[in-house]
């Protein structure tokens, strides 16, 4: 049994006892979260998608870690002009260990 849930913007395939990485969220190390909005729930035979269905379906997660991603260069020159800009950038996550699936 598997689960489509949104957080962040994004869009993340979950099983049991799987780690995602997510855009940060306030919690603190250990406390356990409920994603509420599960978008798809998939069991051994049947799909569930429909709204009315999944108004009670709940993912429940604890925060694992809280990070900081690589940094990046972001790096804008424009020929000829002599513009040159560097910047850099570090994106914070959030680990997430999901514990169960309640559909």
């Amino acid at each position: 049994m598997y689960a489509v849930v949104k957080t962040g913007g994004k869009q993340y395939k979950v099983t049991a006892d799987s780690r995602i990485r997510v855009e940060k969220l306030d919690y603190a190390v250990g406390e356990s979260v409920e994603l509420d909005s599960v978008q798809m729930i998939i069991t051994d035979d049947k799909v569930i998608f429909e709204a009315d269905e999944l108004k009670n379906a709940r993912v429940v997660a604890r925060v694992e870690e809280q990070g900081r991603g690589k940094k990046i260069r972001v790096y804008k020159k424009k020929r000829r002009k002599g513009y040159e800009r560097v910047q850099g950038h570090r994106q914070s996550y959030t680990l997430l260990h999901i514990q169960e699936i309640k559909a």
